[in-house]
C-alpha cells in the first residue's frame, strides 16, 4: 500500500484515532521505507516532547519467589534461570537506592516486586516506603507489584505513588500461550483499579514472544483506549531456562517499526524503550530515539543493560538531551569517550607495537 507520511503525522497530531490499517501496514508492508517512517514518527515525538529523553531506573525490590507461570519471566515458578531469590529488601535499602538514582539524574524510580500481587499488609508497607521516598528523596515513583484492586491502589495513591506499572505484555488472544495462572482480563482489571484510584498508568508489552502483527496492534489500541500515558516496549531477551526463550522474530528494523507504530497510535504517550533494546536494536538504537522519548538505564530485572554514561552518550550523539537537572550533564566531547567494543585499546595489534607493561 502507499503511504502518505504527512497525512499520518497530521492524524497523530489531531484528536483522530490512527487507522488500524495503517498501523498494521507499518509492521507488515515492506514497501514502507524505514527511514521516512522513523522521520515521520519523530515529528510526532518532537511535537509533544521536544528533544528531551526521560531516564528511568528499575530497582528489583523482591526477586523470584513468584507463583505465576509467565513463560518469558526468569522469576516465574516454571523458570530454570539462575536468578537469586530474595524477599522484599529492607526499607532503608530501597530508600537509599532512590537517593542514588536521583543523584545520577534519573527522572523516575521504578520499584518492582515479584509475585501475583501484594497482601493488604504488604500494600500498607509499600505505601509507607513510598511516602518516605516522596518526602525524603523527592523523585518521581513507579511501582510494579502484580495484580491489585481499587482499595489497594487507593492506599498507594494516598501515599504519593505517581504511577502504577502493570504491563499487558501481549494481546488477549495470545495471553493463554504465555501464561495460564492469570488472564488478560485480570490485567485489565488492575489498570481499571489504578485509574479509578487516580493513579497514572504505566503499561506496555513484550515483543518477540511468538505473537502476530495483529497481536501487537491490539495491544497498542488497548493502551490507546485507556489513554495510558507511559508505555514501555520490551523486546524478549533470550534467557536460558525460560520456556519462552527465542521466537526468532526480532530484527533491529522490526523493533523500530514496532516503536514507530506505537508512537502513531499513542502520540501523546511517553514511549519507553525497555528491556532488550541493547541486544535487539543494536546499531539502530539512536534512530529509536525518534519515535520514543524514554529509556531505562543500568539494566532490567534479570539482565544487564548499558551504564548511565553509555546512555548519556547515546542521547548526546543523537542530538537529544536528558530531561531533568541540567547540572548533571557530562562532558561527552572528550576523546576519552572513543572506544571500540567496550575495549579501551584502540590500536590494531597486527600493525602496531603494544605499549610495554608498567
Amino acid at each position: 500500500m502507499g503511504s502518505d507520511f504527512n497525512e499520518w503525522v497530521k492524524i497523530a497530531l489531531s484528536d483522530e484515532t490512527f487507522p488500524r490499517t495503517f498501523a498494521l501496514a507499518i509492521l507488515a508492508d515492506p514497501d514502507i521505507d524505514l527511514l521516512p517512517l522513523v522521520t515521520a514518527a519523530g515529528e510526532v515525538r518532537m511535537a509533544y516532547f521536544g528533544r528531551q529523553v526521560m531516564l528511568h531506573r528499575i530497582n528489583d525490590i523482591q526477586n523470584g519467589l513468584c507463583p505465576e507461570d509467565c513463560g518469558y519471566c526468569a522469576q516465574s515458578k516454571i523458570s530454570e534461570a539462575p536468578i537469586k531469590k530474595y524477599p522484599l529488601k529492607s526499607e532503608e535499602d530501597i530508600i537509599q537506592e532512590a537517593h542514588a538514582a536521583k543523584a545520577k539524574g534519573v527522572y523516575r524510580y521504578c520499584m518492582v516486586s515479584s509475585g501475583r500481587g501484594p497482601t493488604a499488609e504488604r500494600t500498607q508497607h509499600l505505601a509507607h516506603i513510598i511516602r518516605r521516598i516522596k518526602t525524603e528523596v523527592g523523585i518521581q515513583t513507579c511501582l510494579s507489584a502484580g495484580l491489585m484492586d481499587q482499595e489497594q491502589a487507593t492506599v498507594l495513591k494516598e501515599a504519593g505513588l505517581d504511577r502504577l506499572n502493570h504491563n499487558l505484555n501481549t494481546s488477549e488472544a495470545h495471553t493463554p500461550d504465555i501464561v495460564t495462572t492469570h488472564t488478560f482480563q485480570d490485567r485489565i482489571n488492575t489498570l481499571k483499579a489504578a485509574r479509578s484510584a487516580g493513579l497514572d498508568l504505566c503499561s506496555g508489552m513484550i515483543a518477540g514472544m511468538g505473537e502476530t502483527d495483529q497481536d501487537i496492534v491490539d495491544v497498542a489500541y488497548h493502551l490507546h483506549e485507556y489513554q495510558v500515558p507511559s508505555i514501555p516496549i520490551n523486546f524478549l531477551i533470550p534467557i536460558s531456562g525460560n520456556p519462552i526463550y527465542d521466537c526468532n522474530q526480532l530484527t533491529p528494523q522490526r523493533c523500530l517499526r514496532i516503536l514507530c507504530m506505537f508512537r502513531f497510535v499513542n502520540p501523546k504517550a511517553e514511549i519507553r524503550i525497555g528491556g532488550g533494546r541493547e541486544g535487539h536494536l543494536r546499531g539502530l538504537q539512536a534512530l529509536a530515539l525518534y519515535p520514543t522519548n524514554s529509556l531505562f538505564v543500568e539494566g532490567y530485572l534479570a539482565t544487564r543493560g548499558h551504564s548511565l554514561d553509555q546512555v548519556y552518550q547515546l542521547i548526546h550523539d543523537a542530538g537529544f538531551e536528558v530531561a531533568g537537572d541540567v547540572s548533571l550533564s557530562r562532558d561527552l566531547t572528550s576523546t576519552s569517550h572513543f572506544q571500540l567494543d567496550d575495549n579501551p585499546d584502540i590500536l590494531n595489534p597486527q600493525t602496531t607495537i603494544s605499549s610495554p607493561s608498567p
